[in-house]
């Protein structure tokens, strides 16, 4: 799974805001671009079964959202919810409501056990997703609030600073947790991001269990 192995960068000359300083970043290697839905399960095997824990995945394309959607639709443990830019004001108003109440309902120490393959699941004990495009990111400059995940997974890597940027503030909760899938060339864009927004984005551990 592991690909060219990312440097440990100097640290930075400027600290970055408060708003992203408890925030922790990690990339996931793939081998292959076919493999990567798998990975991504495999991901959610062990971080959707979380109780109610909050996941937000931005994708660059309406097809590999969709992709997403699809593959995650019929995980047991797990509420989906897709973002779509041709969706109405109203549906995209009460799924971002929705989601907002989970995030306050997730309690990392109630969530510290994995649900039982077992026992099946109640709807409010679910991780709670929400799949997007970066067209589809609450406009905080039209007074919409932040999502503030727990979890954030950058399924496609952005290939500017400004757009991974702009998924950590709409997305991601002051302490949360990055997860960048990186294919091949990617590490390259990877790195370039990591060293123009100063940043330190560190190999994800085998077991994610260690950073949630």
């Amino acid at each position: 799974m592991a690909v060219d192995a990312i440097e440990t960068p100097s640290p930075p000359l400027h600290p970055p805001s408060s708003h992203f300083s408890q925030q922790r970043h990690f990339y996931l290697a793939v081998d292959r671009l076919q493999f990567k839905m798998e990975t991504l399960m495999d991901l959610f095997g062990v971080a959707g079964r979380r109780p109610c824990l909050p996941i937000v995945v931005c994708c660059s394309s309406r097809d590999e959202l969709d992709a997403v959607s699809s593959a995650v639709a019929n995980v047991p443990y797990i509420s989906l919810a897709s973002l779509y830019t041709d969706l109405a004001e109203a549906d995209r108003s009460l799924i971002l409501e929705r989601f907002r109440e989970a995030t306050m309902r997730w309690n990392p120490q109630a969530s510290a056990q994995p649900a039982d393959d077992n026992e099946p699941v109640k709807d409010e004990q679910k991780s709670h997703m929400i799949v997007a495009t970066d067209a589809c990111l609450p406009l905080l400059a039209s007074g919409e609030s932040p999502i503030s995940a727990h979890v954030l997974i950058n399924y496609e890597l952005p290939t500017k600073k400004e757009t991974y940027m702009r998924r950590l503030t709409t997305c991601l909760a002051a302490d949360g947790i990055v997860i960048n899938m990186v294919v091949g060339g990617e590490v390259v864009t990877l790195k370039s991001i990591e060293e123009s927004s100063n940043l330190v984005i560190a190999e994800m551990p085998i077991n994610i269990s260690e950073i949630l």
